[in-house]
Formats: C-alpha cells, sequence, structure tokens
C-alpha cells in the first residue's frame, strides 16, 4: 500500500498528517474509525459522544434541510479528534443530501441524451451541493449495468445495459465531482443489475461468467479505478464464478456475497483490478448482509475479508464490541486493522479535512438551464405506431389524464403540473378517478377526447418489483378501450411499462419525475419540440407483443 500512488497520492504533508495521526491512537479508537453511521438513529448527545470518544470514522445523515444538515456537521466537527467522512447518496442531485435541494436528474435520463456531458454536469451539480451542505463523500455513482428489465432497485439508477456507456457515464461523473474536493463511492460492487431481486432483502446473485463478467462490470470498474475513484462499496452480491475461480475448494454453501468475501474484496476488486483505495462495506443493517453469518462473526470477518469502513449499524456499541472481541481472539488480525485505518485516514487527508474550512470561493453554475436542457434532450418517443402526435387544440378537444402509481413528487403533484401545461396551450384535461367511475361502453366516449397514462413508480430499496397495479375497482383504470380511442402513455420513472401495456402505440420514456421534465414531455406531445432522446436499455423487454 503506497499512499502517494493512485488514487491518493499523499504529499509529504498529508503522509505526516496519516502516521501522526495514526501513532495517537489505540485499538478501540481505531476500531471506532471502521464505522459509518447513520445518523437518524441516535440521539444528538450520542452522536456527538460516537465522535468525541468512540472516533467514529463517518457518519450520514438522511435527507433534511439544509440549516439543520450544516448544524450537525458543525457540531461534529467540534468534537471529532479525528476529522468526520461526512456522507450522502448524490446520485441524482443535490436532494439526494438535502430536502430543499435539487433534483437534476436520474442516471438513466442523463444516458438517454446520449452526450456524455451531462454526466459531468450531473457531477459537478452534486459536488456543489455536496460543498453546501459540508458533505464529504457521495454513495455514487452507481455504477450497476441494468441487464435484467425486472430487477426492481437498479433501473433509471443505472447508466443503462450498455457497459460501455455505463463505463464513460460513470467515469466522468466520478471525475467532475473528485475535481471538486468530494470523494465518490462506486457501487455496487461486483455488480447489481443481472439478477430480479433486490440485495437489501437478501443477498443476490451476479450470475455471469468471468468471461462476461470482464467484459461488462469488469469494464465499467476498470474504467472507474484507472481514472481514481477513490472509494468502492462492496456489496451483499454473490460472484459465484469468480469465487470459485479464485479458491476452487469453495463449497456451494460458502460462497459469499462480496461484502463477507475474501475473494470478491481483497483478490478480485485490489488484486486483479488493482484499486488501492477505501473499500465501504454496503449498509450492514440490510438483510444481504444479516442474512448469512451471525452478527458477531459476519461484523470482524468483513474487515478482515478485506473491507475497509462498514456503512451504518444496527446497534453501534454492540458492533463496536464485536470488532475488539475478533481483535482479542485472532479473528480479526491487528494488520487488517492497521490497514483499513491507514486507508481511511488517507481519504481524509486527501480531502484535506484536517485543514480549517477556508470558505473557497464557489463556482457559478446554470443549474436550472442544465436541469431543462437535459429533460429536452433526454425524452424518449420509444413507440410512434399510429402517427397520432402532435396534439392541439385543433385534434384534441380535450385530455382525459390517468394517474399510475404515485402522484406525488418534491415539486408537487405530477398530474397538476400536465394539466397546467397543457392548459396553457387551450387543451382542457379531467383528471380520471377509478373510485368515482363506472364501467361504460364505447359510446360514452367523447369525440376528440385523448386519453393520456402518467406512470410514476419508481424504483426504491426494499421492494420485490416495479410493476404496474391496477386500481380494483375492475381494474378501470386499464387502457381497457386503446383501439377506440387514442391513447399515450408516459412512463415518468421506469422504462419498462410497455411489459404491462403491450397493446399502447404511443409509448414514452422520461426517466425522472421533475417538473422540467414535464414541461419537456408536453412541449414534445404538442409538436413545440422534437424527440431527441435514445433509450439506454431495451423498453420492448425483449417481448414479441411490445413491438407491435
Amino acid at each position: 500500500m503506497n499512499l502517494r500512488e493512485k488514487p491518493f497520492y499523499l504529499d509529504d504533508t498529508q503522509l505526516q498528517w496519516v502516521e501522526d495521526t495514526f501513532a495517537g491512537l489505540n485499538d478501540r479508537q481505531k476500531a471506532g474509525q471502521l464505522f459509518c453511521v447513520l445518523g437518524d438513529l441516535y440521539g444528538e448527545e450520542e452522536l456527538l459522544a460516537m465522535a468525541e470518544d468512540s472516533y467514529v470514522g463517518g457518519i450520514l445523515f438522511r435527507p433534511c434541510g439544509i440549516d439543520t444538515l450544516v448544524d450537525r456537521n458543525a457540531a461534529f466537527d467540534r468534537v471529532a479528534a479525528v476529522p468526520i467522512l461526512k456522507a450522502a447518496n448524490l446520485e441524482e442531485g443535490g436532494d439526494g443530501a438535502i430536502t430543499d435541494g435539487r433534483r437534476f436528474a436520474s442516471q438513466m435520463q442523463v444516458a438517454a441524451t446520449g452526450d456524455v456531458r451531462w454526466a459531468e454536469r450531473l457531477g459537478l451539480q452534486c459536488a456543489r451541493a455536496a460543498e453546501v451542505a459540508g458533505i464529504n463523500l457521495t454513495f455514487s455513482p452507481v455504477a450497476d449495468i441494468d441487464l435484467n428489465f425486472r430487477n426492481p432497485i437498479t433501473n433509471t439508477r443505472t447508466y443503462g445495459s450498455d457497459p460501455t456507456v455505463v463505463a464513460q457515464f460513470s467515469t466522468a461523473y466520478m471525475k467532475a465531482v473528485q475535481s471538486c474536493g468530494v470523494a465518490t463511492c462506486a457501487k455496487h460492487f461486483p455488480g447489481d443489475g443481472v439478477d430480479y431481486r433486490d440485495q437489501h432483502l437478501h443477498p443476490t446473485v451476479n450470475s455471469l461468467s468471468t468471461v462476461t463478467w470482464e467484459q461488462s462490470y469488469g469494464k465499467v470498474y476498470r474504467s472507474l479505478i484507472d481514472n481514481g475513484v477513490l472509494c468502492v462499496m462492496a456489496a451483499h452480491i454473490l460472484q459465484p464464478s469468480w469465487s470459485r475461480q479464485i479458491n476452487p475448494l469453495l463449497r456451494d454453501e460458502d460462497v459469499l456475497p462480496a461484502s463477507l468475501s475474501r475473494e470478491l474484496m481483497t483478490n478480485l476488486l485490489r488484486e486483479h483490478l488493482g484499486f488501492e483505495g477505501l473499500v465501504l462495506v454496503d449498509a450492514t443493517i440490510m438483510g444481504g448482509f444479516t442474512q448469512r453469518m451471525k452478527r458477531r462473526d459476519a461484523i470482524p470477518a468483513a474487515v478482515e475479508a478485506g473491507g475497509d469502513m462498514l456503512i451504518f449499524n444496527t446497534d453501534f456499541k454492540e458492533d463496536l464490541s464485536f470488532i475488539m472481541e475478533a481483535l482479542a481472539d485472532g479473528r480479526l488480525s491487528h494488520q487488517r486493522l492497521d490497514e483499513a485505518v491507514r486507508r481511511i485516514l488517507a481519504l481524509k487527508a486527501h480531502l484535506r479535512l484536517y485543514e480549517p474550512h477556508r470558505g473557497q470561493a464557489k463556482r457559478a453554475l446554470p443549474v436550472s438551464e442544465w436541469i431543462r436542457k437535459c429533460a429536452e434532450r433526454s425524452v424518449t418517443l420509444v413507440k410512434n405506431r399510429e402517427n397520432r402526435l402532435p396534439l392541439t387544440r385543433e385534434n384534441t378537444k380535450s385530455v382525459r389524464l390517468i394517474m399510475l402509481g404515485s402522484d406525488e413528487t418534491p415539486e408537487g403533484k405530477l398530474s397538476k403540473m400536465l394539466s397546467a401545461e397543457f392548459e396553457k396551450r387551450g387543451i382542457p384535461v379531467c383528471l380520471f378517478d377509478p373510485k368515482t367511475a363506472h364501467m361504460t361502453g364505447v359510446g360514452a366516449i367523447e369525440a376528440g377526447r385523448v386519453d393520456l397514462y402518467a406512470a410514476n413508480c419508481q424504483t426504491r430499496s426494499d421492494q420485490t418489483t416495479v410493476r404496474l397495479f391496477w386500481d380494483g375497482k375492475f381494474a378501470l383504470d386499464l387502457p381497457r378501450f386503446l383501439m377506440d380511442v387514442p391513447s399515450i402513455f408516459v412512463s415518468f420513472a421506469n422504462p419498462y411499462h410497455l411489459q404491462d401495456v403491450p397493446g399502447i402505440k404511443t409509448y414514452i420514456n422520461a426517466y425522472t419525475p421533475t417538473q422540467a421534465v414535464v414541461k419537456a414531455v408536453v412541449a414534445k406531445l404538442c409538436g413545440e419540440q422534437k424527440f431527441l432522446g435514445k433509450s439506454p436499455v431495451d423498453p420492448f423487454c425483449e417481448l414479441y407483443d411490445t413491438q407491435l
């Protein structure tokens, strides 16, 4: 481990700080550095004690108001004996850290522009939000490849299904963020998006062969590592082909997720791919971590296998005691502990967290303009079999708006934003409510009506599928008469809804439910803008009928 080389590139002053700080830590204080805690789980006094007495290494708060977050971070800085890594999930914009931050775009929306410069702009906007909020580490980019359209967690969080595109866009984002003095952490190694299940709930499997993995996820991680990514997050995902190639004696039951696997964290990531930065173990509160070993064994095992920092705890004091017990009985070596702590300190030195905040001048960024232009360049016309567009006052007497999924967004109700945009153009909108509607025949369809289905079914952790679920009252929100009334489907959060509405002839993917995207969608539907987006995935889900 040469801290003067990639990715830390420490100078003499930084190296001296690392060695001086390391020399001043006892084993319990070193153990405290291994943990990045979830601040929302603890009271203020307990959190400050973690920084002052237990030497906790990092913290993440769920998004809250900017003033609240700044005050919390400042309180840590005042008491911490060793500077704290302050983390956030800045995947799509400032809203990953602060509730009053701007959501720029999902990664898939950025990829749909076909222009890697938009990944750089996303990175710059995320770095600006981090600077304002006092964040120095972001758990992004999502470097996964969306190979399985049934996966409920990757989806629009990724840059798509093409490994080359994912590598280019992930690397561009990473370089932009790190150029601003904020560390990035690429996730979720060895790669999510193959399995159709969620590793938050239980360990999942990247089932690719070693050759195919090298050509896909290996390409992505090599690009990030070669270009200096500072951190990689080891996930609760198995990669049996690599595990067995590295250790042919492994039994099936001994193949472990990366978060617990020496074969994947040390042999594959460090030795084979040459990564010398910080390895963070994905949240240890997840079922993917907790279900493979007793916790007393799993916490130290993750570090011994190659993890440098553990994200989140079910109980911090308990987990800290498990580290100390394992040090005492030899299950965790002092060598591995010291190596992990030196890397944690090296990251802090690289970021110069030991220096007083100097209030550097902020570079002006045209964020609102970028958000608008990214929306205009990304909205994708997937299917247009009937040539019903554009919608005008002459050919559209009214729009019946059928909302699917959530109507709520941080910027307001999606239905209100859509209605306002159509009504600006003189096209009245009627919001359909299946609860008060009744089954009718086709004779009740008003002349000149267009049915617009707007879906906002977002991916999130701890769910098993992202599909359309129709209303329980005869599925009255179903596009039942799409052969009798012009029907348009717009998805604002999931590119794969054609699997549930294969008969729809006009289908649009918009990727992110923001006001800028809504404006772009309606402008394109009304012929004021061209559709410019290119799908980063197969929206037809390899199904015959979706393409008709």
